[in-house]
């Protein structure tokens, strides 16, 4: 009597495949010289990516890295600073910054005099170390509101002379010009291309 646990020796057969014919062979012999790479060369379905262009050089390491992006921050400063940004584009406002920077101004004054108003109005001073910093403080604000109109007003002469359809709007360009009055004048970006008493 056979065993219930015991498999057929037809069960555990493998699987039997018809013999290739002669002309099947030939085809499978083709098919695989079509993908066998010739000397020297790559396949087509795995491309080398780890190869360098030609006539590149070796990696940068890390060091050299670094030393090239402090390279390309220190030109692009240099270069903002010769020509600015976008705010500082279009020939009105190097009208008003060329009239800014060939006069001297109250405004380079204005920190530097509040710092010593800062100091001078502490309650430790005397009274009368802290009533010329109040004086000083007036006499300061005073010119700076006094400069900044004789600058408006010479600025809105040159640009109605020589840009007479100039559709720049001439509170903003008031404001450019008075913020670049109370920078001090090595801070200006960008760099004055006037010198002081120059005919603009």
């Amino acid at each position: 009597m056979p065993s219930l646990f015991r498999r057929k020796s037809a069960d555990l057969a493998e699987p039997t495949t018809d013999p290739l014919t002669p002309a099947e062979e030939e085809a499978e012999a083709t098919r695989s010289r079509a993908y066998t790479p010739g000397k020297g060369r790559e396949t087509p379905k795995r491309p080398v990516t780890g190869r360098r262009p030609a006539g590149a050089g070796k990696p940068l390491s890390k060091d050299e890295s670094k030393a090239l992006r402090r390279q390309r921050r220190a030109e692009a400063a240099a270069e903002f600073r010769r020509e600015g940004g976008p705010r500082d584009r279009g020939p009105e406002r190097l009208l008003a910054r060329n009239v800014v920077d060939s006069r001297r101004t109250v405004g380079t004054w204005f920190f530097g005099g509040a710092l010593v108003v800062l100091i001078g109005s502490n309650q430790a001073m005397p009274p009368v170390i802290r009533l010329a910093s109040n004086l000083l403080w007036g006499a300061l604000a005073l010119g700076v509101v006094v400069d900044s109109i004789l600058i408006s007003r010479r600025i809105k002469k040159l640009v109605r002379e020589r840009f007479p359809r100039s559709t720049q709007r001439m509170g903003s360009l008031y404001v450019y010009a008075i913020m670049r009055s109370i920078t001090f004048r090595k801070l200006r970006t960008p760099e004055p291309r006037v010198a002081i008493g120059d005919q603009v």
